[in-house]
């Protein structure tokens, strides 16, 4: 039951599939539909999947940097990614004294500006928020950071795009 205490904040911050995005994907947006998008935050809120990241992201106070004009892009790992770490690991990294070893854990997960999944397979490395580099392949199940598979890609968003990964990537 541990796991379920923020539950309820992951389930409020998503609330549709990310297949709503499905058609989005390759087109250009206008001015206006940019205008319409939500933010990073609200985007991954409304996908549904990502109740614990966000949950992570507000306890480490990143919310706010998330929503503002960016542009960001996010390598956003889903709730099954957050559940391969061993219980107790996120159970510490929530807990108000560890929060700037989540921010380093988070940020690591954001790169500046708004790079499509076409643009970063054509890259190496990439240098996150953190300060740190991520290594960019691709393999035979497509473009991969680190050890993390890129299983959707180029959700886009008011302030940047997400791209859905399946494992949390981690800092050296």
């Amino acid at each position: 039951m541990k796991k379920l205490n923020f539950g309820i904040v992951w389930i409020i911050l998503l609330a549709l599939p990310l297949s709503a995005f499905a058609g989005s994907y390759g087109t250009s947006k206008t001015t206006s539909d940019a205008m319409n998008m939500t933010d990073i935050v609200d985007t991954a809120v409304a996908a549904g999947s990502f109740n614990t990241l966000v949950a992570a992201i507000q306890a480490a106070d990143l919310e706010a940097t998330l929503r503002s004009e960016g542009p960001f892009t996010v390598f956003a790992p889903t709730d099954e990614a957050f559940a391969k770490l061993p219980p107790e690991t996120l159970e510490n990294l929530l807990k108000p004294e560890n929060k700037s070893q989540l921010q380093a854990i988070l940020t690591y997960h954001v790169v500046p500006g708004k790079v499509m999944a076409s643009d970063a397979a054509m890259l190496t490395s990439a240098k996150t928020v953190n300060g740190q580099s991520f290594r960019i392949t691709e393999s035979g199940s497509g473009l991969m950071v680190d050890k993390a598979t890129v299983v959707k890609a180029n959700i886009p968003a008011s302030n940047g795009v997400i791209h859905v990964i399946d494992q949390v990537i981690l800092p050296e």
